[in-house]
């Protein structure tokens, strides 16, 4: 890292399966994103059964580790993005991804709510600042309110609306977040 920045920083992107998160982390890295998408197997039909999952029943690729992302935001600053898999068989690898971490975005569709539950609560638990980023899938609407009353968000935590394939879309949730931590920081110093 020496040779390209000073600082390194660091967001994950976590959320259930089939959410969007290789797909955030491809629209809105600068680099050829590392991605470990792997085909679908009959083998794997017990392990990661697509049928019962709303939305998910054409997916043909999954996630078996990370995904990995750059943002060069200036000459001593990159930002990197690393998107967690998101079945429960990986559950155990996320707090380790949490370390270091400036703070996440919890990526969700909101046809499927209940899967963004572990991955709020996990964060909530390491005290990782983070927003939540509904995905467009052309579901049903559901106002802010109601999506805050299903995840049980508090206030202060920011609730936006994206497409994670777009590039300026994904760009605003970042952005959104660094806005939640600028404001979380200022907060922390002012004694509030």
């Amino acid at each position: 890292m020496r040779s390209t920045a000073d600082n390194g920083l660091k967001i994950v992107i976590v959320g259930g399966f089939g959410v969007g998160k290789t797909t955030m982390v491809r629209s809105v890295s600068e680099i050829r994103p590392l991605n470990t998408e792997e085909t679908m197997t009959k083998a794997g039909e017990a392990v990661d059964d697509v049928d019962g999952i709303a939305g998910v029943a054409g997916k043909n690729a999954t996630t078996v580790a990370f995904d990995f992302g750059r943002i060069t935001l200036d000459a001593h600053n990159v930002l990197y993005l690393f998107g967690a898999p998101g079945q429960e068989r990986f559950w155990f690898l996320w707090d380790r991804l949490f370390s270091g971490t400036l703070g996440a975005v919890v990526l969700v569709d909101t046809r499927r709510l209940a899967d963004s539950w572990y991955a709020i609560d996990r964060l909530e638990h390491h005290g990782t600042p983070f927003v939540v980023a509904c995905n467009d899938f052309g579901g049903p609407e559901h106002t802010p309110e109601q999506i805050r009353a299903a995840l049980d968000l508090p206030a202060a935590v920011p609730l936006v609306f994206c497409d994670a394939r777009s590039r300026e879309s994904s760009k605003h949730v970042l952005i959104s977040l660094v806005q939640h931590l600028q404001t979380a920081a200022l907060s922390q110093t002012r004694g509030v």
